[in-house]
């Protein structure tokens, strides 16, 4: 089976899933944890999402986002690539950590919002049987219903207005809504097309951006829209070393490039240019 093609565009929301290679865990420590979510708050900030539900596991995370502006696979590769160079780096290992691309499942807003991040927030009890569900730190939920500090880059006014205009009241509700969603069949079964969940009238409005996506698949990577390495480090000599770094990143997290190209073309070696990556997002000094 071929892999699912990707639909994108501004104002989408998606669940979205990414899971470690197989053995192998994501998260070894809540240090680990804690930069991922430093991590996804950049994300969040830079491609202005709106991130309405997360949970993190020992072997994947679960994101519920909204793209304003598009730009979900750009804001997934800044996301999985500098934890990915984080982890190996802090661990002294190599090689990839994520289980090949995220999965996205590109669902409608007014009628699933709430099961799909219903969905999301009862996996750890549903992993881990014994626990309850104001325990688990790892997720959005007890931010969600104030039993914790507000998390800075969540949103949670779609999900809580869907109940009652009152906060108080909202999240009372939504504390009973996903309690009672233990038993519930994952609301990810009725999907269409494997990326698509909605009405019938949802999955046919976006029946041409499906064609769209798997056209724009088949077309040969020569073909799409990429600048070269040369064209983006024109006349570097000339910039400063900040300029430089701005455009190493911009190579790596917004066109793709491997560590080892840029690195290749600029004469550099590839764990200077993981380390300027790295800065931008881990709060170190450049």
């Amino acid at each position: 089976m071929s892999r699912p093609v990707r639909i994108e565009f501004p104002g989408a929301t998606y669940h979205i899933t990414s899971r470690s290679n197989i053995g192998r865990t994501l998260f070894l420590a809540s240090e680990d944890r804690a930069i991922f979510l430093n991590i996804l708050e950049n994300v969040v900030q830079r491609f202005s999402w709106l991130l309405h539900s997360y949970v993190l596991m020992d072997d994947h995370f679960h994101l519920v986002v909204e793209t304003p502006q598009g730009h979900l696979s750009r804001g997934m590769r800044q996301l999985n690539g500098v934890y990915t160079q984080y982890f190996n780096r802090h661990y002294r290992l190599e090689g990839p950590i994520f289980r090949g691309r995220f999965k996205s499942i590109l669902f409608e807003k007014k009628q699933y919002l709430l099961p799909v991040c219903r969905h999301v927030l009862l996996n750890p009890v549903r992993v881990h049987t014994q626990l309850g569900f104001d325990l688990y730190h790892w997720s959005s939920y007890k931010s969600t219903i104030g039993a914790s500090a507000n998390i800075a880059f969540l949103h949670t006014e779609d999900l809580l207005s869907a109940l009652s205009k009152q906060v108080k009241t909202s999240r009372r509700k939504f504390r009973k809504y996903v309690e009672a969603g233990i038993n519930e069949v994952s609301p990810l079964l009725g999907r269409s097309n494997q990326v698509l969940l909605g009405s019938p009238e949802f999955v046919k409005e976006m029946q041409p951006k499906l064609q769209g996506a798997r056209k724009a698949k088949r077309a040969p990577k020569r073909a799409r829209r990429r600048r070269s390495l040369l064209a983006l480090f024109r006349s570097v000599e000339s910039r400063s070393r900040p300029e430089r770094n701005d455009l190493i990143r911009k190579a790596h997290l917004d066109y793709g490039y491997t560590l080892m190209e840029i690195g290749k073309h600029l004469g550099l070696h590839y764990t200077t240019v993981s380390k300027v990556v790295n800065t931008s997002f881990l709060g170190q000094k450049p």
